[in-house]
């Protein structure tokens, strides 16, 4: 694939603690799971690609860190994203409340970004207190693609990326360090199912 054919996006991942952000990024990034995977301290970064035929779609990724005391450097790692994947871990309302305050202040501040939710942890079906009707109906009128996600089978992990390329403006240029422009066409994709 020519090198003009690489498009570079600035994604930031963002959620509570211990939803399973690191651990989503390093499966999909490394093909790996760390069962005892230690909290992220302000962000780490990595990068990934995704082979779309006509282009590689490059994510430089940010995946920040979930504690409170941390929320306040959030927006220096997501202004200038093009997009973001919100994580809340299916067992925990309180993670999917927390998830909806970051699509919020993500569409509030950020200008034209595609937002993806994640519903992760589907691997564990039994610990449920979220329930998939009622996230589809929220990424739907939010204009979010949503993917329950397992970062420990790797169920849809490879496809909520994926997806999100899809919907990035393929006429960027080939490189962009502030991360440029992303599209919210206000469709969501309510994929997903569960593991089980």
């Amino acid at each position: 694939m020519a090198d003009g054919k690489t498009k570079h996006f600035k994604l930031v991942l963002l959620g509570n603690a211990s939803v399973g952000k690191s651990c989503l990024v390093a499966r999909f990034a490394k093909g790996e799971f760390y069962e005892n995977q230690e909290p992220t301290i302000g962000a780490a970064f990595m990068t990934q690609t995704v082979n779309l035929g006509d282009f590689v779609c490059k994510f430089e990724i940010w995946d920040t860190a979930g504690q409170e005391r941390y929320r306040a450097l959030a927006p220096m790692y997501y202004r200038g994203a093009s997009a973001a994947v919100v994580v809340y871990d299916i067992g925990s309302k309180e993670s999917f409340e927390g998830a909806k305050d970051w699509v919020k202040e993500l569409l509030d501040n950020v200008e034209s970004i595609t937002v993806a939710l994640a519903g992760n942890k589907c691997d564990q079906p039994h610990s449920r207190s979220v329930s998939q009707e009622e996230v589809e109906s929220y990424a739907r009128e939010n204009g979010c693609i949503f993917m329950e996600t397992s970062a420990k089978t790797g169920h849809n992990v490879i496809e909520i990326f994926t997806e999100i390329a899809r919907k990035l403006p393929q006429q960027t240029d080939s490189k962009q360090d502030s991360g440029g422009v992303g599209l919210a066409d206000g469709q969501a994709k309510a994929a997903g199912g569960c593991c089980g």
